[in-house]
């Protein structure tokens, strides 16, 4: 997953004329979802995002604080075009994940922060949707980071994980990952 943190004063979205989101002084997040990414690159990017350091103390003393210790808010914004790559002039978005799957993991973001900040300082734009986003960019201060790749190992921990989880639940990966066992 990638990000672009931006800190602001204010920032909001609309989608048209409908104000969808707003917050004051904070983060505002762009986030990218490339077809490799999985739960790891949410539980990453959400400690990221939650202890960021891109705030000054109550002295003065730049790069201190985190929106927990300032108790801000972050607004997240989905973005597949940060996973683009150049073919001659046009833009290939190929490598960002499509649909539903994204939605998903993006939602799975949200939920993370909500559950590890407070829910009501947590805002999100509308999926899927052309937006508008406003912001007062403060410093300005803009940062891209990106979670890191997973060795082999890793990602088949959360394959069995993902499937021992659907199993005990009995959800409908239950079967398909009991007849996928063989294979």
């Amino acid at each position: 997953m990638k990000a672009i943190i931006q800190r602001v004063t204010a920032a909001k979205v609309t989608v048209g004329e409908e104000l969808i989101s707003s917050i004051g002084k904070g983060l505002c997040v762009l986030v990218g979802i490339s077809n490799e990414d999985n739960a790891n690159d949410v539980d990453w990017l959400a400690k990221k995002l939650l202890n960021i350091r891109l705030f000054e103390d109550p002295t003065g003393k730049r790069w201190s604080q985190s929106v927990l210790d300032q108790q801000l808010e972050i607004l997240c914004i989905s973005q597949f075009t940060l996973y683009n790559r150049m073919k001659g002039n046009k833009p290939d978005f190929s490598r960002a994940m499509q649909g539903a799957e994204a939605q998903c993991l993006y939602s799975t973001l949200l939920q993370k922060l909500a559950a590890q900040y407070e829910q009501t300082k947590i805002k999100d734009g509308k999926f899927g949707a052309l937006m508008q986003v406003h912001i007062e960019n403060d410093g300005p201060v803009t940062i891209e980071i990106e979670s890191p790749p997973q060795s082999q190992q890793e990602l088949e921990k959360l394959k069995r994980a993902t499937a021992h989880k659907a199993r005990s639940k009995g959800g409908p990966m239950a079967e398909s990952t009991k007849e996928g066992e063989g294979q």
